[in-house]
């Protein structure tokens, strides 16, 4: 009995949560607080996981969910051929997180980490907060530190710059299974995802870290755009992800 009474004030609390409504900063993405009914936290039970995400915590401002289904995509596409890469990777959290996880899992993926380190590039009007030069306050060597301390620095390469145009011709050759897009406009992200798609294996994942964020409405817009392409399954993952499965081959480039 108090079981059930406990359950039905749980689920009357989540109700009261759920109508919580954010004022949205364009209100062709309206926004509110996200509870679900779901409780299993498979993340808890994930020794390995737990054990890298304690150390990268204070370093991320990605949350424990989707940290975790970071971690869960690379299981998945740990067969796929090709390497992993990050673009806006900030004190090296997420990064090391890919990595650690590669590692766990035995691969011998490399890990490509690309950031300006001198904050958020390509602000425009489709962006409703960046302003550009928000999370300059980082370095390359802070993220080395990181890598090191997860004893993963020998599968990681960080290129410094604005990605692509700076930074993208020293891997234009190679082919990838994963990319972790966490830029926050959208331009940005647009110009990522050109440069990746045709350099992304079949079953490989782009994964955009600010789809479901307040004032990353840009990014939102991005996803949305690129919902009805055919050669790619979109997930609207509601933890804040945007989860693209590419269905066709990489293209010659």
């Amino acid at each position: 009995m108090k079981t059930v009474k406990s359950d039905r004030v749980r689920r009357l609390v989540l109700r009261h949560l759920r109508d919580t409504w954010i004022e949205p900063l364009d209100t062709a993405f309206p926004h509110s607080t996200l509870v679900s009914r779901a409780t299993y936290s498979p993340w808890y039970g994930d020794s390995a996981f737990m054990s890298a995400f304690t150390t990268l915590q204070p370093l991320t401002l990605v949350d424990i969910y989707r940290c975790h289904e970071i971690w869960d995509l690379l299981l998945q596409t740990v067969y796929v051929p090709g390497d992993a890469i990050e673009i806006g990777v900030w004190k090296g959290g997420t990064g090391g997180l890919i990595a650690a996880r590669l590692a766990k899992l035995g691969s011998a993926k490399r890990v490509v980490l690309c950031d300006t380190f001198a904050g958020v590039v390509k602000a425009s009007d489709k962006d409703t907060l960046y302003q550009g030069g928000e999370h300059a306050y980082t370095s390359p060597e802070s993220v080395l530190t990181l890598m090191q301390k997860l004893d993963v620095l020998d599968r990681v390469e960080i290129l410094q710059g604005i990605f692509p145009e700076d930074t993208a011709h020293q891997v234009e050759h190679r082919r990838f299974s994963f990319c972790h897009i966490d830029v926050d406009t959208y331009q940005s992200a647009k110009d990522v995802f050109d440069w990746i798609s045709p350099r992304l294996n079949q079953h490989g994942v782009v994964l955009f870290d600010d789809y479901g964020t307040w004032g990353c409405e840009g990014v939102s817009c991005l996803v949305e755009e690129l919902a009805s392409r055919p050669d790619y399954f979109l997930l609207r993952n509601l933890n804040g992800h945007a989860v693209l499965i590419k269905l066709t081959e990489a293209s010659n480039v």
